[in-house]
């Protein structure tokens, strides 16, 4: 098994303890709230944990049949895996502190900039994974 592909699977296991340790969170503050609801970040950085779980997993899957060096591997997972737990600790950090508002209401340094370079990041990053996935697995068959 490649870095990459540890890393990924690690990261994996991390952001599916994340998304279970949130959902405890996510209980905890839906039974002391008046509504019984929680925080709207805390509920968006627990589904999120989930979700970015299992695409961290089909990072790995897709790093198996990569043609890239070790390198490369990891740098693109790297960039990909590392936006994906910026998020989980942004919107864990907005739902700790109960904002409710939109952080994307008004342009901040966060809402444009960081996002400019989580976009190119994680597209970028993932394409890297995939260009390399369609060379050796896809192409060949033409």
């Amino acid at each position: 098994m490649s870095l990459g592909v540890k890393i990924s699977v690690a990261a994996a296991g991390l952001y599916l303890l994340a998304g279970m340790l949130l959902g405890i969170v996510k209980y905890r503050r839906i039974m002391t709230s008046a509504e019984h609801r929680a925080p709207v970040y805390i509920d968006i950085a627990h589904r999120a944990a989930f979700m970015y779980s299992f695409a961290a997993l089909v990072i790995a899957r897709l790093l198996e049949s990569s043609p890239y060096s070790e390198r490369v591997q990891v740098g693109a997972a790297g960039l990909v895996l590392a936006y994906f737990t910026f998020t989980i600790i942004g919107y864990t950090a907005h739902g700790l502190r109960d904002d409710t508002e939109n952080i994307f209401a008004e342009r901040t340094v966060t809402t444009t900039w960081f996002m400019y370079t989580l976009i190119a990041a994680e597209v970028g990053g993932l394409g890297v994974i995939l260009w390399g996935f369609f060379s050796t697995q896809i192409f060949p068959l033409f």
